[in-house]
């Protein structure tokens, strides 16, 4: 906007509100950052690079974000802030300039089983509202189209004043869209009898096969000496209702064995002592029976769509809410276009808005109906991104992490072109990100290193692109790096046959995999890549696979419990000072006993969240005092779990130190690229890219033939990538086959074969288009993939 000249020509001196023009950081100290000051400009695209573990995600989101959040905060009343978590200020000496931080990150969304896509966003609170007002015939409000509301009906009486009291009776109903069946979940599980008891026995015999009900205990003894039925007489000739006491039977108070207890049928009692519990923390034999015992089926009242019958009847131009739910979204675009109605004409504007994000986004071939537990960790960011995009909010800071994370290069423009509308409606966006393709579209770049972990924290090269092209930082190194196609490429000796592959969006997919070489899978998002890898194989003997699944670790897991390398350096510990093993676990006795091992204290404060401090009596290493005393090599245990994993594979090697079980784990979290990690770190610190390389040492140890890994190189720093490719040539020389899914061209064009789905995403994909080297590949150009490829290496 130009300002009017001055009378006497003169262009008036700038406003006193417009100098703030930078968020300026003084002294950050948040977990590796070593006393780092820096200046980002407002209303750019600024991206944060460095290798994995350098601070990058320190700086932007437990600086920057959190102390904004923590501002936020404190604005509400005190009433309000009580039921907030009470948010520490970071380690920063002077932050200034902040303004309002929304923190898009790579979350998994909520594993909720009625979290799906349309309710994750507002497009299924509009389409309630658009079949309650149109969808003929009428079934009531939104609510009534709502799967997570149930229908609910009561009577009774009421006392109303009117003069004298007097009972009025009353009835209220609300009419609720969820499925009764299955209760808005879409599945009903079913226990699989034979995997509870073996019928051919008795109880007495040993018939029940369920954890903790065998051998005798308790458990066992409740069935058998209940009275209900012949302890002695096999399963399966019991009488309807002998089966009925045994299995469905309500909790009923009684006397067995002398004792008062309750006596409940044993299918309501694995329901509640198993079935209601989160499986990935239960030990792994309960979970390997829970695998087997319960089989999830699609709901046949509301067949897996999760609405009510009266739900499922209204319908707009022949198509219900099931069915839209149902269609890939942008065919439920081009759907709501045909709709014309001038009494909701602002509804379907803002309903158009939405569907027409997903399709901007890259994510068209997702529906509503989808579960928001299945969607990855790049498809969870995007879909959140759409609340975003129809913001009216401007400068606001936008907080990004890795946003091209599983995106094909041909997705990646479509996100800087998002990136760049967020910037141009005046906002400012920080990205954390390693990817050539995005650093390249930054007004300003920020390098964080040298190293990772304990060589990192410090700021490297902050300015222009050309800058940092010119700057002899690891960053600047390999930003022009261009991996180039192989010279030979090596020969299968078998193949991996799939037939028929339907799972999701595949087209029938006849496929050979070849075996004893790397082979890669690529294609755009949504092509059925996973569906294919996942669906398709077989989890025979002998495949490993590591997925991108969120490791569950509580804060006592840290990488030394999880890969099991903690067990050979507490038995060296133990073997070396005489004394038992369990004294150098911090979960067993040798735990602090005023933390309980935990090397912090937490204190709950009922409606608050709780705050940790650390334990005054150990100073945070976890270990009772007198533990401390026994040495290994010169060193306690707390000091070895204090160690990164490079310092421990050296101690371990050789000397008086020599732990050969201990060097082999440790060597393999080297490979991956985690030799910064300390060994005690809590699983809860680490970053999804550390999580699945921390899950790939762990199983290079198994005796798997052939190796399945998903998207290995995210949150990978350029630099880094050469390390795993080495690692992925290691593991194909030792005899195994390694099969990738991929959408970085630097393993494309390291593959010995290359296997391209598509030529679209949703039902545009589920295709084979390629199949062959990747020369080959770069020299047809026939595919989406193979043009991105050839731009790549450059022929």
């Amino acid at each position: 906007m130009s300002m009017a000249p001055r009378a006497d020509g003169q262009s008036p001196a700038p406003h006193v509100a417009d100098r703030h023009e930078w968020i300026r950081v003084h002294g950050a100290r948040v977990n590796n950052l070593k006393d780092v000051s820096i200046e980002i400009p407002k209303r750019r695209l600024t991206v944060f690079t460095g290798v994995s573990g350098s601070g990058k995600s320190s700086l932007v989101f437990d600086t920057i974000a959190a102390e904004s959040q923590r501002l936020i905060n404190e604005t509400y009343s005190a009433f309000v802030q009580g039921f907030m978590p009470n948010l520490a200020r970071p380690e920063v000496d002077v932050l200034d300039g902040l303004t309002t931080a929304i923190a898009v990150d790579q979350q998994r969304m909520g594993g909720d089983p009625r979290s799906t896509v349309g309710t994750a966003t507002d497009a299924n609170a509009m389409l309630r509202i658009l079949f309650s007002r149109l969808g003929k015939p009428y079934v009531g409000p939104p609510g009534a189209f709502a799967f997570n509301v149930p229908s609910v009906s009561a009577s009774g009486a009421i006392k109303v004043e009117r003069g004298a009291k007097k009972a009025e009776k009353v009835s209220f109903n609300r009419v609720g869209g969820m499925c009764p069946r299955c209760e808005g979940r879409g599945a009903v599980s079913d226990l699989d009898l034979s995997q509870l008891y073996d019928d051919s026995k008795s109880i007495n015999e040993g018939a029940f096969t369920v954890p903790g009900y065998t051998g005798g205990g308790w458990n066992s003894r409740l069935y058998a000496e209940s009275g209900f039925f012949d302890p002695d007489k096999p399963i399966r000739r019991f009488t309807k209702k002998e089966l009925h006491d045994l299995l469905h039977r309500e909790p009923t108070r009684m006397k067995i064995a002398g004792i008062n207890m309750t006596y409940e049928g044993l299918i309501p009692r694995i329901q509640k002592s198993m079935l209601s519990k989160d499986t990935e923390s239960m030990q792994p034999h309960i979970r390997a029976f829970v695998e087997r015992a319960v089989t999830f089926t699609t709901c046949p009242d509301c067949d897996g769509t999760r609405l009510a019958e009266h739900a499922r009847k209204a319908k707009i131009k022949k198509i219900s809410l099931a069915d839209a739910c149902r269609m890939e979204i942008r065919d439920l675009a081009d759907w709501v276009r045909t709709l014309k109605e001038p009494s909701v004409a602002p509804l379907l504007t803002a309903l158009q808005q939405t569907l027409d994000s997903f399709e901007e986004i890259g994510l068209g071939y997702l529906s509503l109906d989808r579960p928001a537990g299945t969607l990855s960790g790049g498809e969870a960011q995007r879909v959140k991104m759409i609340r975003h995009l129809g913001s009216s909010l401007t400068d606001v800071t936008y907080v990004f992490d890795e946003p091209t994370a599983g995106l094909h290069p041909h997705d990646i423009r479509r996100m800087n072109d998002l990136l760049l509308r967020l910037r141009d409606k005046g906002n400012t966006v920080l990205v954390v990100e390693h990817k050539p393709e995005v650093i390249a579209i930054a007004d300003h770049v920020v390098d964080l290193g040298p190293g990772a972990g304990t060589a990192g924290g410090t700021v490297c090269f902050e300015g222009t692109l050309d800058g940092l092209r010119g700057s002899d930082t690891v960053t600047g190194r390999h930003l022009g790096d261009r991996a180039s196609l192989k010279d030979a490429v090596r020969t299968p000796d078998g193949v991996l046959e799939i037939r028929g592959a339907t799972a999701n969006n595949l087209r029938n997919v006849d496929v050979d995999i070849p075996l004893g070489v790397l082979t890669v899978i690529t294609g755009v998002a949504g092509s059925g890549k996973s569906s294919l890898v996942h669906g398709s194989i077989p989890a025979a003997e002998g495949v490993v696979s590591v997925d991108q699944a969120p490791i569950r670790g509580s804060r006592r897991s840290n990488p030394a419990t999880y890969t099991g390398l903690l067990d050979p350096i507490r038995k060296a510990f133990a073997k070396a000072n005489g004394v038992k093993p369990a004294l150098f676990s911090a979960n067993s006795e040798g735990a602090c006993p005023t933390c309980n091992g935990a090397g912090v204290l937490y204190t709950d404060l009922a409606m608050m969240a709780g705050t940790a401090t650390t334990c005054e009596d150990c100073e945070g290493k976890r270990f009772e005092a007198s533990v401390l005393d026994y040495t290994f090599g010169g060193r306690n245990i707390a000091e070895v779990l204090a160690m990164p994993v490079t310092e421990a594979e050296e101690f371990f090697a050789a000397g008086e130190a020599r732990t050969p079980a201990a060097h082999r784990i440790l060597q393999r979290m080297s490979d991956v690229g985690l030799g910064y990690l300390t060994l005690g770190q809590p699983l809860t610190t680490l970053s999804g890219g550390e999580r699945q390389r921390l899950k790939l040492a762990t199983h290079m140890a198994e005796k798997g033939g052939v190796y399945v890994l998903d998207e290995p190189t995210a949150g990978l720093h350029l630099a880094d990538v050469e390390q795993l490719l080495g690692l992925l040539d290691r593991l194909v020389d030792s005899g195994k086959s390694v099969l990738v899914i991929e959408h970085h061209q630097a393993v494309m064009a390291h593959a010995d074969w290359i296997i391209d789905l598509g030529p679209g995403a949703g039902h545009d994909g589920g295709r084979v288009v390629f199949e062959g080297t990747p020369a080959d590949l770069v020299a047809t150009r026939s595919t989406l993939t193979g043009q991105h490829l050839a731009e790549y290496v450059g022929s």
